[in-house]
């Protein structure tokens, strides 16, 4: 009876302590600055889709290349080529929280060269992105961006 009772004083100390100790939380670890810059082809008939790829450096050194890809719906209509696109991330610790899918919902028209800008968000992490190209647009949709590690290149 004694052997149990000092197990479980035992337990309920390292409970305690565990619970005194603080855990790591993602506002605790320094914030990078991260950035992409990509290109993305695509069309849409009530389906959009679009693919292309990028490459994201951040402040500490780290670079990565990506594949992103748009896919959604909604009432639109066009066809783009975007060739200077640039994202901006905000709430990384790590090039590796860039990488997944974001929401977004966008409205827009577009005719021949065109430009927009387009915010979204993954849970805690945020990108904003922009770019110039060709094509035309009408129309409201929403969907998810994804961004994925790229094959290697053979």
């Amino acid at each position: 009876m004694k052997k149990a009772v000092s197990t479980i004083t035992l337990a309920a100390l390292v409970l305690a302590c565990a619970s005194v100790v603080p855990s790591v939380r993602a506002e605790d670890k320094a914030l990078l600055d991260c950035s992409m810059e990509f290109s993305l082809k695509g069309w849409s008939a009530f389906y959009k889709t679009s693919k292309g790829e990028g490459t994201i450096k951040c402040t500490n050194g780290q670079t990565l290349a990506v594949t992103v890809k748009s896919e959604g719906g909604g009432l639109t209509f066009g066809k783009s080529d975007v060739k200077n696109g640039t994202g901006q991330f905000s709430g990384v610790t790590s090039i590796d929280d860039t990488l997944g899918s974001y929401a977004y919902a966008a409205a827009g028209a577009g005719a021949v060269k065109s430009s927009a800008a387009r915010a979204m968000t993954k849970g805690e992490i945020s990108l904003a992105l922009a770019g110039t190209g060709d094509g035309w647009d009408l129309g409201v949709d929403f969907g998810k961006f994804t961004i994925s590690k790229s094959a290697p290149k053979k």
